[in-house]
């Protein structure tokens, strides 16, 4: 027993630099709290008996694979510059489907859109020498990590699922496809909506005719990386939750009742990841919003099907 107690304290040790070096960390924070009680609840399992060095080295390997397709997909990105760079600048034109759409309905309610424009009135520079290399190797990196993020998370579930029961392994696997497909999601959300609200905000914005909008390559794929993975981080929203209620720290009535506060909390959010301007605040809240509630249901059921267990 004292043996698996190793097993899990070890496992859990190493978990969290893991995420951290990915920068998920707010994703599988939850998680963290599952391994803790799992760790309760298995200690009476039966489990081949490894010792540390066993275990930091099953971990290596996980942070090696995880390492290697997160690589993979960078050098595919890198080779692939015209197609990628093509999807990053897209929200500077005009004739971005956001702004073709929100131009179509400004016209429908009769009223003049600032997004009916062929151009924005802004360019994009690149002030060091090493500035667009630089930038093309980053930018490589950061989609390996978009789009390698299922594999990250089978690698996770992999080095945790020796100590789970049969139905704790079928429940993690689909954990993981429900999460990378919420964080899709959200990614898309933040790459069609926040991204271009945000860019069309801020390069037009001009405190005075004397001064142009000249924006520095790395300042404009901050906006556009910050506003597609934090997205993609907020729609995960109802797995936290569900792991959450999973172990006793949130219920339904719980979220029932601090509804307004939530509500604040959502506002505040979409406070920092969007443009300053009331419009762009509200549609990004009512999806929040949604998942909100979406995650009372998600917390309900679960909470149900915890007191059926019990009876």
């Amino acid at each position: 027993m004292n043996n698996k107690k190793t097993v899990w304290e070890t496992k859990q040790f190493f978990l969290l630099p893991i995420i951290a070096n990915y920068e998920l960390f707010f994703i599988f924070a939850p998680l963290n709290l599952l391994l803790k009680e799992i760790n309760k609840l298995t200690m009476g399992a039966s489990q081949d008996e490894m010792s540390f060095l066993d275990h930091l080295e099953a971990l290596r390997w996980h942070l090696i694979r995880s390492t290697i397709a997160v690589l993979i997909v960078g050098v595919v990105a890198f080779i692939c510059k015209d197609f990628i760079f093509q999807i990053i600048f897209a929200p500077k034109n005009g004739d971005f489907f956001t702004y073709r759409m929100f131009c179509k309905i400004g016209h429908f309610f009769g009223f003049e859109s600032d997004f009916c424009t062929e151009q924005l009135p802004f360019t994009i520079q690149s002030r060091t020498m090493a500035g667009q290399f630089s930038a093309h190797i980053w930018t490589s990196i950061w989609a390996g990590v978009i789009i390698a993020f299922p594999y990250v998370l089978y690698e996770v579930w992999k080095f945790i699922s020796p100590a789970l029961y049969e139905n704790e392994r079928k429940l993690a696997r689909g954990f993981i496809l429900i999460a990378s497909l919420l964080f899709f999601i959200g990614v898309l959300f933040g790459y069609y909506l926040i991204t271009p609200l945000s860019v069309n905000f801020l390069g037009s914005y001009s405190v005075s005719p004397e001064v142009k909008n000249q924006i520095d390559i790395d300042s404009y794929i901050s906006v556009v990386r910050s506003s597609v993975i934090s997205c993609g981080i907020v729609f995960e929203l109802p797995i936290i939750i569900y792991f959450l209620t999973k172990l006793g720290v949130v219920t339904p009535d719980f979220m029932r009742k601090y509804r307004r506060h939530a509500l604040i909390v959502v506002l505040i959010i979409a406070a920092i990841i969007t443009p300053p301007d009331v419009a762009s605040q509200i549609i990004v809240s009512i999806p929040i919003m949604l998942l909100y509630e979406i995650s009372i249901f998600i917390s309900a059921y679960v909470l149900k099907k915890e007191q059926n267990k019990v009876i």
